[in-house]
């Protein structure tokens, strides 16, 4: 060896050193959400790119919940990167519990995060998690099953229809529910759900003077109207079904419709996964003709602890994970229909994605839903299936767990607006909002 191609050998291994030197283990939590899942497939261009290397800890949406919140009020320090949503960033941001993702890159260009997203993930104009995907909720239902039962589906249906159309496709001896929603516990889950269609029969969680509001007409109202026709034509055992049981169920072919969130177009449409790929049709969410559709707003997005020691790894991360580049890299691979939706106003304006069949409902879907306009009477909070209060996810909780008992067949409708009434006025009270 030469002089020269020793110094030059010296000096690559040099850099090799210096570049594992400044690699950090970054750990995320995560939700077992079917986005999620494929993002870590790709943890290798991250790595390939940066040299950093992720620990991922993959979590059910109400676990996860509880672990991110317990870790960040503690300080307990187990995570880098978090994934939270629109309740949580605000109030956490607030708190100085997350830190300001006010200083990425230009060529990250953040001003292409839709407003709706950018907006709900803000605390006093600054940015505090970056949307790794959007969504709002829509109906997805079989059109051929809609064809045998003789009803055409509106683009814009109210409950009353959705409640025909989920009786007429109805088989039980064939297996397929007209319908299946979430009645799972979980003020995410199942109380994400039936708080955002009480807001289309006029409910609200609150009066503006923050009484509770279940002993009012609304609420009894959206909670039967919900279990006779989970009764007649949902699935058995529905008080357990939160999101993946039920894209398990319609993916199977035995749903007829279902009401949930958009991102999971992509799913029930991927022949590789669904026995219905090419029989699935869409429609807004419905209404009750009182003026309020009960479509929610949300995002799954990454956020970091304040506190972290790995600030700069897991930025460099989520500048990766929410990307442009990242969106190509997933079409790429595996088609337009797959990448992340609902985060970017420039996925909307691309040619290639206008032409996947659910892209313009599922926009239509997030510009109507409105959180600081939620209700038909006025509220005092913002947010669609949630109040944004740091007491809103124990209360919700609780008052979810309360619904499921019903579900499950366990108590009247009666007694559980009587139990959510009290404790939800009881926790305001100790909270020292009454």
């Amino acid at each position: 060896m030469t002089f020269k191609s020793a110094i030059c050998a010296a000096t690559a291994l040099t850099l090799v050193a210096g570049s594992a030197a400044l690699a950090d283990t970054i750990t995320i939590a995560t939700v077992n959400n079917g986005d999620m899942i494929r993002m870590q497939g790709y943890t290798d261009d991250f790595t390939a790119k940066t040299g950093h290397t992720v620990e991922w800890v993959t979590l059910e949406e109400n676990v996860l919940r509880q672990r991110v919140t317990t870790d960040i009020s503690t300080k307990g320090g187990a995570f880098d990167i978090m994934t939270i949503g629109m309740y949580e960033t605000p109030i956490w941001g607030s708190n100085g519990w997350l830190v300001a993702l006010d200083d990425l890159s230009a060529e990250y260009d953040a001003a292409d995060i839709l407003p709706a997203m950018a907006g709900g993930l803000s605390h006093n104009g600054t940015l505090y998690a970056a949307p790794f995907y959007g969504e709002s909720s829509m109906i997805m239902y079989r059109t051929d099953l809609m064809e045998k039962a003789g009803l055409e589906m509106p683009e814009a249906p109210s409950w009353s229809f959705i409640a025909k159309a989920a009786r007429a496709m109805t088989d039980r001896d064939n297996g397929i529910n007209g319908i299946c929603l979430r009645g799972k516990a979980g003020w995410g889950e199942g109380g994400a759900f039936i708080t955002a269609m009480s807001n289309s029969f006029g409910a609200r969680w609150f009066d503006e003077d923050w009484n509770a509001q279940f002993d009012r007409r609304e609420w009894s109202d959206t909670l039967n109207f919900f279990v006779n026709m989970m009764s007649d034509s949902g699935p058995a055992g529905y008080a357990t079904n939160g999101f993946n049981e039920n894209l398990s169920l319609f993916q199977q072919g035995k749903c007829g419709m279902w009401i949930d969130a958009t991102v999971a177009a992509s799913f029930v449409t991927n022949p590789n996964d669904s026995t219905v790929a090419d029989k699935v049709g869409f429609a807004l969410a419905p209404d009750n003709g009182m003026g309020v559709r009960s479509n929610w707003l949300w995002a799954w997005a990454l956020a970091i602890p304040a506190g972290t020691k790995n600030e700069s790894a897991a930025k460099q991360f989520i500048e990766w994970a929410t990307s442009k580049d990242y969106i190509e890299l997933v079409a790429a691979n595996e088609g337009w229909a797959n990448v992340p939706p609902g985060a970017r106003t420039s996925l909307y304006e691309n040619a290639n994605y206008k032409d996947v069949p659910f892209a313009k409902m599922t926009l239509d879907s997030i510009l109507s839903a409105d959180p600081n306009n939620s209700t038909v009477d006025p509220s005092p909070y913002v947010g669609i299936q949630f109040a944004a209060i740091p007491e809103f996810a124990g209360i919700a909780t609780e008052v979810s767990q309360e619904f499921s008992a019903v579900y499950a067949g366990q108590q009247s409708v009666e007694a559980a607006l009587k139990k959510a009434q009290a404790l939800t006025n009881d926790a305001m009270e100790a909270a020292g909002y009454r």
